[in-house]
């Protein structure tokens, strides 16, 4: 809220669970496959449609965890994938250490709200 603005509304973010079954929810559902195993600039418009996913966390997590080798996930370039797991050799669940990072985020947040309001 800008200070000086009596009639701003606070920006309030959801928390919510961990999605198990996260591919029902993707922002990429439907898509065509192809445009998400692509090369050079095009994987910049791949990553663009994970940008507002909902499930980006669950979707990389899950390709971090399986080593998925091709394709744009989560919003990470197979490269970009490659290299955290080289920086992170110790990580033997990305799930774990994505949703607890998530977590406390939402944590120190002092708008958040839960979805079970």
């Amino acid at each position: 809220m800008k200070a000086g603005s009596e009639n701003a509304v606070p920006m309030k973010m959801t928390v919510r669970n961990w999605v198990e079954d996260w591919t029902i929810a993707a922002a990429c559902r439907g898509m065509n496959p192809d445009e998400l195993f692509v090369q050079g600039a095009a994987q910049n418009r791949a990553k663009s449609v994970c940008a507002a996913c909902p499930v980006r966390t669950e979707c990389l997590a899950d390709a971090l965890d399986n080593r998925v080798e091709f394709g744009v996930w989560g919003g990470m370039t197979e490269r970009e994938r490659r290299a955290l797991l080289r920086r992170r050799p110790d990580v033997r669940s990305w799930r774990k250490v994505l949703e607890g990072k998530r977590e406390a985020y939402l944590r120190q947040r002092p708008s958040v709200v839960s979805a079970s309001n």
